[in-house]
């Protein structure tokens, strides 16, 4: 068994240390944009007259960075080469992603928008897999050009994990000559809606409440007749861009159903395991940070005439966490590795435990990584001139969002008894 880093993806991360280097630190130190990073960053990036949605200034510096990363080949790394990317593996994007958070916060990677000058596309494999021709170029392509953006319209006000028991419906109906459906219901947490062009609502078009077939994915344009933000939801880390909307007598043609009528949640699966793993990455790198700068901390900072680091109190909590980081990485690379030697629609079957136990560990990690922080550092720790509170915020959202952490170790607990995956039936 060989885990060496390949030697090439090496050699490209140092040529995107180069970029950084060259193009998104001093554009990241030019005209205050600072604040978006330093002890103003909530409030910089946060319109507080706007429903709490991110500043214009804000989104329009993302923007200019992935454009540059976009000019320079980077950004649409792990997207197919036909759509200008380069087939970027699972196993090069959990590395990247992990040496990225490990530099801190930065326009290089700053995931409270998901940004990153090596983007993560998820919808791209999902059109991919479950798209037709005609919505693969208007939604990938289009993706790309920056003329499409679609929102991921599962949650609701009522059901969250329990995605089966969806309210939305939609119906069959012809309008003008042309069949289609219409869409009446809610959802909630719809991440990107102030910017979206689409929302893909599941809805249920078949069957009963809790049944996993007969939800149905529908590609409703945004804006719509009929589809209302209701409000912007406030959170723990701001700004927000994650709304309660409604879908009142919504209606679109057969041709914006994506994928096959009532198997919605199959795809829905689809784009969780690329975010799952990527995002562990991202935790786990952000972790590794945290226990770093402690460390360095711990040897400079000299309380009563001695190292602070000298007393077992600071070290063993860190020696912990670091111990569980390298252990982690190990688990985060050789699953993202798994996953590229499997067909996209085979991982469900089969690694979906390793993905969850990479997701719902790192999540974890990360929190207690940024939680010690705070405490080696001490009062300056607990302050917004270190990153610590920051971190803490944004990764905490990660123990909910993408499937909260009891829902992914529901799914360990179904491989690991043997009621799914490669051992089911194993104790009948």
């Amino acid at each position: 068994m060989d885990f060496t880093v390949p030697a090439d993806l090496e050699a490209y991360y140092a040529e995107l240390v180069r970029f950084i280097e060259a193009e998104i630190v001093p554009l990241e130190q030019a005209d205050d944009n600072i604040r978006f990073f330093d002890h103003r960053r909530e409030h910089s990036r946060t319109d507080w007259e706007r429903g709490g949605l991110p500043r214009a200034e804000w989104e329009a510096l993302l923007r200019e960075a992935s454009r540059r990363a976009d000019a320079a080949g980077h950004w649409r790394f792990s997207a197919p080469k036909k759509y200008g990317g380069q087939d970027g593996s699972n196993l090069w994007m959990a590395v990247i992603r992990d040496r990225f958070a490990q530099r801190g916060l930065g326009l290089h990677n700053d995931l409270q928008n998901e940004h990153s000058i090596v983007g993560n596309f998820p919808f791209v494999a999902m059109f991919e897999t479950f798209g037709t021709a005609e919505q693969q170029e208007e939604f990938i392509a289009g993706g790309f050009a920056r003329e499409r953006r679609v929102a991921f319209g599962l949650t609701e006000p009522d059901h969250g994990s329990d995605a089966t028991h969806i309210e939305t419906r939609a119906v069959p109906e012809t309008r003008d000559g042309v069949a289609g459906w219409r869409i009446v219901g809610e959802k909630m947490w719809i991440t990107g809606m102030h910017h979206a062009t689409h929302c893909a609502v599941f809805a249920r078009t078949s069957g009963a409440a809790g049944d996993a077939r007969g939800i149905t994915c529908l590609l409703v344009p945004n804006p719509t007749p009929g589809l209302e933000i209701e409000e912007w939801l406030w959170t723990f880390n701001m700004p927000t861009d994650h709304p309660r909307l409604s879908l009142t007598n919504v209606w679109v043609p057969t041709s914006a159903m994506l994928g096959e009528e009532g198997r919605g949640l199959a795809l829905a699966q689809s784009f969780v395991h690329q975010n799952r793993v990527r995002q562990a990455a991202s935790s786990l790198g952000a972790a590794t940070y945290c226990i770093e700068e402690s460390v360095r901390y711990a040897r400079q900072r000299k309380p009563f005439g001695e190292e602070l680091a000298r007393n077992q109190a600071i070290q063993f909590p860190l020696v912990e966490l670091a111990t569980q980081c390298e252990m982690l990485r190990l688990l985060i690379y050789k699953t993202a590795w798994e996953m590229d030697r499997l067909p996209h629609e085979d991982i469900e079957r089969t690694i979906s435990d390793k993905v969850s136990m990479c997701n719902y560990w790192a999540n974890r990690l990360v929190c207690e990584a940024a939680d010690r922080a705070m405490q080696v550092h001490g009062g300056i720790g607990y302050s917004r001139h270190k990153p610590f509170e920051h971190i803490y915020r944004h990764h905490r959202r990660y123990r909910i969002t993408e499937g909260a952490e009891e829902i992914q170790m529901r799914k360990v607990g179904a491989y690991l008894f043997g009621y799914l995956g490669p051992r089911r039936g194993l104790f009948a």
